[in-house]
């Protein structure tokens, strides 16, 4: 071994070391989430919570059940790693999930759907389905959280391309352009919170910063004309900014909004180097997948991936409500 060359493996952690067989063996691939949903609690039962559960397992061989099923003594009903989570009811097998997983966690500027029919040999459909799913699995619900604090960066940037069609045509018109505005709140040294947003106003922004950052807090800007005007930031503790028209990005005091442009950058070349074009429908996700990376960037790629299937528990995203949920339709014949 040459001088200075790190051995075969040596940086991987346990969770990444048993990623390779888990994403070629189902048996694996179920035992690889089991440990990492309940690992630390031990097995319990998604549906009641009962934690006196065991495994099912054919009586002449001794081997698990062929769909991996548990049991419940608790509420006597039988279920799988997959029940409460963004992969329940689905068919993919669970060692492309387990595939999926790692790509967007340890992937830094993201994972394309048609990358991932690639190597697993899925239909662009069911891995668009799983990929969805997987950012699912890592966006935050910040709601009741609390707010961000110390020196905050806010900034927005505009995702989209030129249209084809350069003729203009009537209808709203939505950001600069068609392009579609996400405002970003960083925390220095901790965590960021990226929201889609319709416009960016003093309204809106303002809304924002108020549900989201903490009024003890120094908020960094650049010199737009939303954060001048008083409403905006005058609730929040000192407001400092940077004029970039006159080629100012970072005060000797420290005053700059370099941190959350940067996480901008990341973004911007995900969506133009990896997925290429993204709908304003489904923008959110993607940029939740980023927030997700950007606030786990502190711990290895194994810890992140753990992070993001324990995000999966409570989750479930479909293609359409079930029809037992939708209001039934008009009888013909009778008033509506």
């Amino acid at each position: 071994m040459a001088k200075g060359q790190r051995k075969a493996g040596s940086a991987k952690s346990e969770i990444v070391a048993a990623l390779p067989k888990a994403c070629a063996d189902d048996l694996a691939a179920v035992e690889f989430f089991e440990a990492r949903r309940w690992g630390v609690t031990g097995p319990c039962c998604p549906r009641c919570g009962d934690t006196d559960v065991y495994k099912m397992t054919d009586r002449k061989t001794g081997q698990r059940n062929r769909r991996y099923l548990w049991m419940c003594q608790g509420c006597k009903k039988q279920y799988t790693v997959r029940v409460g989570t963004v992969l329940e009811e689905s068919l993919i097998p669970l060692r492309h999930w387990a595939y999926a997983f790692w790509a967007g966690a340890a992937s830094k500027k993201g994972v394309s759907s048609m990358q991932i029919q690639r190597m697993t040999g899925l239909s662009y459909k069911s891995a668009l389905f799983m990929m969805h799913r997987v950012r699912f699995a890592m966006a935050e619900d910040w709601k009741g959280q609390p707010k961000l604090s110390g020196i905050v960066e806010t900034d927005e940037t505009y995702v989209g391309g030129r249209p084809r069609n350069k003729q203009l045509r009537p209808g709203p018109r939505i950001g600069k352009g068609k392009k579609t505005p996400v405002v970003s709140l960083v925390e220095r040294g901790g965590n960021i919170r990226s929201f889609v947003t319709v416009d960016v106003t003093a309204a809106n922004v303002g809304r924002i910063l108020a549900e989201n950052v903490s009024r003890d807090s120094h908020l960094m800007t650049d010199s737009a004309a939303i954060y001048m005007r008083g409403p905006v930031t005058k609730p929040f503790a000192r407001h400092g900014f940077t004029d970039h028209s006159r080629g100012q990005y970072a005060k000797p005091d420290g005053t700059h909004s370099n941190t959350v442009e940067s996480s901008f950058s990341l973004l911007k070349r995900g969506i133009y180097g990896t997925f290429h074009n993204v709908s304003r429908k489904h923008l959110h996700r993607y940029v939740a997948e980023f927030d997700f990376r950007w606030n786990a960037r502190k711990v290895d790629d194994g810890e992140r991936l753990a992070r993001a299937i324990r995000g999966a528990e409570g989750k479930r995203l479909r293609y359409k409500e079930p029809v037992a949920t939708l209001p039934p339709a008009p009888i013909q014949g009778t008033p509506f």
